[in-house]
C-alpha cells in the first residue's frame, strides 16, 4: 500500500509537468497544484519501487501552445522528483507523433532513468505538419505500448499520458486499431490515459473511449496547455 502511495503522488507530480490535470492511480482525487503532494507522502514509502511514465504527445502544428508549456515546466518537475526521498527508480519516456506524409509519423525516445536526456529530448520536439485534422494516434499508442522498454517489474507502476488535440485516422487500411493496442497495455499492467487539448468535438468520444479501454482517465484542458482547478480532498490540507 505505501509503494502505491509512492506511485500515486509521483504520477501526479509528472502530469503537473505538463500543466495539465494530475491523476492519480486507484483514486477519484485529481490534485491541481505540485504543492499539495507533501514530501511526507513519498517518505512514507517502503523500498525504491520504479515508476515508468510515457508522454505520447501529438506534435502538429496545432499543438504548439502545449508543446511550449511542456518544454517550460517537464525541468522543474523531473527534478523534484528526482529529489524524493527515498529516491524513486523513476524512467520517463517520450513518443512524438504527427501523421503520414509529414516528416516524422512517431518519434520515440525510450524509457530513462537520465532525466537531463529525456528533457533535452523533449527540447528537440518541434510543431509540424498536419492540417486534415485526424493525426496517427493509433501508430503512436503502438509505438508507446511496443516500442518502449517497459520493465517485467509486476511491481512497477506504469502509464502512458495521451495528448492531443485530433482524433485518430481510422481509415489506413495496414494500422494496427487502438483497441487491440490498449488490449495489450492491459496485459502488460500498462495504464493509458487520455487528455483532449481544447474543445473539438469530434475529438472527444474516441479519446473517452481510449482512456475507458486503457483503465485509465479522460480528461480536457485548454489548447495552450492550461490547467484547471477542480475542488479534491486534498484542498483543506
Amino acid at each position: 500500500m505505501k509503494t502505491k502511495i509512492l506511485g500515486l503522488a509521483l504520477v501526479a507530480l509528472t502530469l503537473a509537468t505538463v500543466v495539465f490535470y494530475p491523476y492519480t492511480k486507484g483514486s477519484s482525487a485529481i490534485i491541481d497544484k505540485v504543492t499539495l503532494i507533501k514530501q511526507s507522502t513519498l517518505t512514507q514509502a517502503i523500498g525504491a519501487p520504479t515508476v515508468e511514465v510515457v508522454f505520447v504527445l501529438d506534435t502538429t502544428s496545432s499543438m504548439d501552445g502545449l508543446i511550449h508549456a511542456a518544454k517550460e515546466k517537464i525541468w522543474s518537475i523531473a527534478t523534484t522528483m528526482a529529489s524524493a526521498q527515498p529516491a524513486p527508480v523513476i524512467r520517463m519516456g517520450l513518443v512524438g507523433y504527427r501523421d503520414r506524409d509529414d516528416q516524422y509519423v512517431t518519434r520515440t525516445v525510450d524509457l530513462s532513468k537520465d532525466l537531463d536526456s529525456v528533457y533535452a529530448a523533449l527540447m528537440d520536439f518541434q510543431t509540424g505538419g498536419g492540417g486534415d485534422t485526424p493525426e496517427s494516434v493509433n501508430e503512436a499508442l503502438h509505438a508507446a505500448i511496443h516500442d518502449i522498454s517497459w520493465s517485467q517489474d509486476p511491481q512497477a507502476y506504469k502509464v502512458v499520458f495521451l495528448v492531443g488535440d485530433a482524433p485518430p485516422h481510422m481509415d489506413y487500411q495496414d494500422d494496427v486499431p487502438y483497441p487491440q493496442t490498449l488490449a495489450d497495455a492491459s496485459q502488460a499492467g500498462i495504464v493509458v490515459n487520455t487528455i483532449q487539448c481544447g474543445q473539438w468535438g469530434e475529438t472527444i468520444e474516441p479519446w473517452q473511449h481510449i482512456a475507458q479501454l486503457g483503465k485509465g482517465r479522460f480528461f480536457q484542458v485548454g489548447q495552450a496547455g492550461s490547467a484547471v482547478a477542480i475542488a479534491t480532498p486534498f484542498d483543506r490540507e
